[in-house]
């Protein structure tokens, strides 16, 4: 039986996750967790072969969160689970050592595939992401300056690149604005743009957001 355990700050998302895995015979549920607090105090006292994250967490972001827990318990397979595009955290989840990556318009089948395929110790890669790996390889270096920028700073910018404003981004990474203006400032530095105009075209360009 491969033993999972699902993190998601949403409870209707947990309970379809929870309904997709009864229909299965060799998966079951055996943890849940909202927040980083909640994910590492279960890892540490239940078995669990899988961890299926999600990325927009309260308190610490999904990824990393992701680097934590390969750091402390690399023997646990994780599968990042989220609404953001292949193009926008696809690339840092693997580097940070998912497994796999799939959004949450997956059809159900594809998410039991990934588990059952990640619990094997392989990796699981969708032609999407298969696309994002290729186009990351084919891109020059001076055309990633977004990929030296910190996990919360990429984050930043795609909201920024998304149109919220500065307040509306701290409420919801639960920063204060002070932060926020700090990350922006940083990416403006690292990525030699001037303001949000800027970080927005750049964003659009490189798809990184929609």
């Amino acid at each position: 039986m491969i033993r999972v355990m699902i993190a998601d700050d949403h409870a209707i998302v947990r309970k379809g996750l929870k309904q997709i895995v009864v229909e299965t015979t060799d998966v079951e549920i055996v943890a849940e967790a909202e927040d980083y607090a909640e994910i590492m105090r279960k890892l540490r006292t239940v078995p669990v072969d899988v961890l299926v994250l999600d990325i927009g967490l309260p308190t610490k972001n999904g990824i990393e969160i992701l680097k934590i827990v390969k750091k402390e318990m690399p023997r646990i397979h994780v599968l990042v689970l989220t609404m953001y595009p292949e193009s926008q955290y696809a690339l840092r989840s693997m580097r940070a050592g998912a497994a796999g990556y799939l959004t949450k318009d997956s059809v159900p089948d594809r998410l039991i595939e990934a588990i059952r395929r990640i619990a094997d110790g392989k990796k699981y890669i969708t032609p999407e992401l298969g696309e994002a790996l290729a186009q990351f390889v084919d891109q020059d270096s001076d055309q990633l300056s977004h990929e030296r920028l910190s996990d919360r700073e990429f984050e930043t910018l795609c909201l920024i690149a998304s149109g919220k404003a500065l307040s509306e981004i701290a409420e919801e990474l639960k920063l204060s604005p002070k932060t926020v203006s700090v990350y922006r400032a940083r990416m403006l530095e690292k990525m030699q743009l001037k303001n949000n105009a800027e970080l927005t075209h750049y964003a659009l360009k490189h798809k990184l957001v929609e």
